[in-house]
């Protein structure tokens, strides 16, 4: 592939550990996407935010179409995914209602 550069990216101990998140929380604006990754727990009156990653528009869109295609890949190896009680809790991973 011409044009293709490799990059090596390193991952410290600290983000390879990982943080786990249940609740993602996006905003936009005409210049950026703002993504905050939270965990909900049962019981608990509120939530934290772990982290937030901002992004431009273009780079959002490259996001979703990686994902599509690696949850393709999964879902080819392991089976469809399912996805319950999306009907009927507003948990999870979603767009804000306005």
């Amino acid at each position: 592939m011409q044009g293709r550069q490799q990059i090596n990216v390193e991952v410290g101990p600290a983000e390879a550990e990982g943080i786990y998140s249940n609740l993602a929380l996006i905003v936009h604006s005409p210049q950026e996407f703002v993504i905050d990754f939270a965990r909900v727990t049962p019981g608990a009156p509120k939530s934290k935010v772990y982290a937030r990653i901002i992004m431009t528009p273009a780079h959002a869109k490259m996001l979703q179409g990686a994902l599509e295609e690696n949850i393709k890949k999964f879902e080819a190896s392991f089976g469809a995914i399912k996805v319950a009680g999306t009907d009927e809790k507003n948990i999870g991973f979603q767009s804000p209602r306005v």
